[in-house]
């Protein structure tokens, strides 16, 4: 019976202390994942609006969510070169990447990381 009773008091003291942890761990990257996200909009927010030559240098995507065949969605994204070879990687539309092929030119339209338009000339 002492055993029992010591054991009962170790779980009773420790348990409670490690999920009081563990929700801080949980707590603190939800924290951190807003902040970094509201930052990057601000900053987005007041960024200049660029309009630049480019090329359409590559096309990827990236599936994920889903398990087996259901349910898996499919992120777009595009990458750009400029004139100064600077590359420049944006999220897309599947519609964009249905449109361009990789290699056309035009005027690429961004601020900050938000891509907003590309026109071929």
């Amino acid at each position: 019976m002492g055993f029992a009773n010591s054991f009962n008091d170790f779980l009773f003291s420790v348990v409670p202390f490690f999920m009081f942890i563990i929700f801080v761990i949980v707590t603190m990257t939800f924290i951190t994942s807003f902040t970094e996200g509201l930052g990057q909009y601000l900053r987005n927010k007041s960024a200049p609006k660029k309009t630049i030559p480019a090329r359409l240098a590559a096309k990827r995507t990236h599936d994920w969510g889903g398990y087996g065949d259901t349910d898996i969605r499919i992120s777009y994204y595009a990458a750009f070169e400029t004139e100064n070879g600077e590359r420049l990687e944006f999220p897309v539309s599947s519609s964009f990447s249905e449109i361009y092929a990789e290699g056309d030119t035009g005027m690429l339209t961004y601020k900050g990381t938000k891509f907003i338009d590309f026109k071929i000339e």
